[in-house]
């Protein structure tokens, strides 16, 4: 028997529910989770088991499964609605870019799924590849190892790390993911438990850190949605330091040296900052061919 669980939310001033749930979903199509007419859902393994959460814009949420209770009880951090911006106003006005940005987007927040292993399974799969690549890799893998997800939407559960460790290498290969990244979502998956164990965001990242093939870039990524981490920067990202050195100061190209530069004055909100100028279209100018868009399971 499927147990349903609800509570109601209390939005902060000018929240803004889409924008704020939107990026715990793989664009396109994600097999754990959706937006349907309106509404978020969100399938997860909980401490207390699988269940799948409801979120509408008027903030009920609504638990289904055997972990439907955890699922509402943190529902508010799902929304963002744990995010803290009290002192970022301030710090806002240190940059008209950023200070104009921040009044445009200041409904939206920060989520926080407190679920470590399906974000850290999507990084890993971001690594060195277009979006693209990484996206129909993680859709693979979810349809490959998924499990119906409770409740009355058709999703499935993110794969059980469990059933990830105990595979082999060539079984991710027609998945689109070469020995590498394997290798390294192996590793992670062998050490899921200790992870999602973890108290903050600076214990995640020291953990993750300490695995071979995880570097700083993918426990920003994993971090900033999984603890609502407002200061997580992608430092080795392909993109973001361009984008910075552009917004904020004029420059075409930056390193992460000048990235971090930049932002040094936004500490505490740094990547709340980068978040913002993507949100807000700033993207540097862009030279030369684009990535070619690869597919491993043909090599």
């Amino acid at each position: 028997m499927t147990s349903e669980v609800t509570r109601r939310l209390t939005p902060p001033e000018r929240y803004q529910f889409g924008p704020s749930v939107r990026p715990l979903l793989v664009p396109k199509h994600d097999p754990c989770g959706t937006i349907v007419d309106g509404a978020f859902w969100l399938a997860m393994r909980t401490p207390a088991g699988p269940a799948t959460l409801r979120l509408d814009r008027q903030l009920l949420s609504t638990g289904f499964g055997p972990g439907a209770e955890w699922a509402v009880e943190h529902a508010d951090a799902i929304a963002g609605l744990r995010d803290d911006v009290s002192d970022f106003p301030e710090l806002a006005r240190r940059h008209p870019v950023v200070t104009r940005l921040a009044k445009t987007f200041s409904g939206v927040r920060i989520p926080a799924t407190l679920r470590v292993f399906p974000r850290l399974l999507r990084a890993i799969l971001e690594q060195k590849v277009t979006g693209k690549e990484a996206h129909r890799s993680y859709r693979a893998i979810c349809r490959h190892f998924g499990e119906p997800a409770p409740g009355p939407v058709e999703l499935v559960l993110p794969p059980d790390p469990a059933a990830i460790a105990a595979s082999a290498y060539w079984v991710f290969h027609p998945l689109g993911v070469e020995q590498r990244r394997t290798e390294a979502l192996l590793r992670a998956a062998r050490v899921a438990d200790r992870l999602e164990r973890c108290a903050d965001a600076a214990e995640a990242t020291t953990r993750m850190t300490a695995l071979p093939g995880i570097g700083p870039w993918t426990a920003a990524e994993v971090v900033r949605t999984v603890f609502g981490d407002p200061d997580a920067v992608s430092v080795g990202d392909f993109h973001i330091p361009n984008t910075v050195a552009f917004a904020l100061a004029g420059e075409p190209r930056g390193t992460d040296e000048r990235m971090l530069e930049l932002l040094e004055p936004f500490r505490g909100h740094r990547g709340r900052v980068c978040d913002l100028l993507a949100m807000g279209g700033l993207m540097a100018p862009k030279y030369g061919p684009r990535m070619p868009v690869r597919s491993f399971a043909r090599f």
